[in-house]
């Protein structure tokens, strides 16, 4: 029950306010300790401000070997941020995964839940004005 009111938390705010989980944890009965160690364990959860748009570059070995990396440091460079940031203007949040499972696609970059199969560092620009 405490995973999915954090899920619904997350998704009104983007992210999990110090507010909200302390209210949780009242509502609930519970120890704030506990609601931390929840919100902290999941990596679907940010106690930080996600921007708008998250985008989740793939950096497991298919994708590594194409050159993910690459694709990394260019978007790193085009949004003046590194991975686990999110842009000043919150339009913009970065991560990188291990795998999201579409290989063969490789270099693969998410952004929100649209997938981006084939990406090289000169796609970047073109795919981050879509969603600016």
């Amino acid at each position: 029950m405490l995973v999915s009111i954090l899920q619904d938390v997350q998704s009104a705010f983007q992210y999990l306010p110090k507010e909200a989980l302390a209210e949780v944890a009242k509502k609930l009965e519970i120890p704030l300790t506990k609601v931390y160690s929840v919100a902290t364990f999941f990596k679907a959860f940010s106690l930080m401000p996600r921007g708008r748009h998250l985008i989740s570059v793939c950096m497991g070995t298919a994708c590594h070997v194409r050159g993910s990396d690459k694709v990394l440091d260019k978007i790193e460079r085009e949004l003046s941020i590194k991975h686990g940031e999110t842009t000043a203007d919150l339009r913009f949040s970065l991560e990188t995964v291990n795998c999201v499972g579409a290989c063969a696609l490789g270099p693969m970059v998410m952004i929100d839940e649209e997938y981006h199969g084939q990406m090289n560092a000169e796609k970047v620009s073109a795919v981050l004005a879509k969603y600016a």
